[in-house]
């Protein structure tokens, strides 16, 4: 397995996984979405995307950010973590998680978390290496 920061000459294949993203959560977003995210993800220097590699084919990716935090000296966000269907099982999340970890920490950001789904069957994996924290509630605020 190789794991690299995405490229201009990855967007196809990035662009491909992302949509199954979405299509697993069933999330809509317009072509200008994925252009103006896919931009994003290679010119601003806090928002980073990287791919991993199965034999020369890109089989999973992840996107996260650096921001700063109130009381420590900064964190990293983990928004997106997605691997093809195909070759789940494989180390290729966990993988992806530890490059995201150790990056994170290599600039400056030690404190790394994500969200997901309650039922979301990545669970098995993320209760293995991260720390649930039970009774946290995730609120977003409701426009009106």
């Amino acid at each position: 397995m190789e794991i690299s920061d995405l490229t201009e000459s990855d967007r196809a294949d990035w662009e491909n996984l992302a949509r199954g993203k979405d299509a697993y959560f069933d999330v809509e977003r317009t072509g200008d979405s994925y252009d103006r995210t896919w931009r994003r993800l290679l010119d601003d220097d806090r928002i980073r995307g990287i791919a991993a590699r199965l034999d020369g084919t890109m089989a999973g990716i992840a996107h996260y950010l650096f921001h700063a935090s109130i009381w420590y000296c900064g964190r990293c966000y983990l928004a997106d973590l997605f691997v093809n269907e195909n070759v789940r099982r494989k180390g290729v999340a966990t993988a992806l998680i530890e490059w995201v970890a150790r990056d994170a920490a290599e600039q400056g950001f030690p404190s790394l978390y994500w969200n997901t789904l309650e039922d979301a069957p990545a669970r098995a994996l993320y209760d293995r290496v991260g720390k649930y924290h039970d009774g946290f509630m995730l609120y977003t605020y409701k426009r009106q």
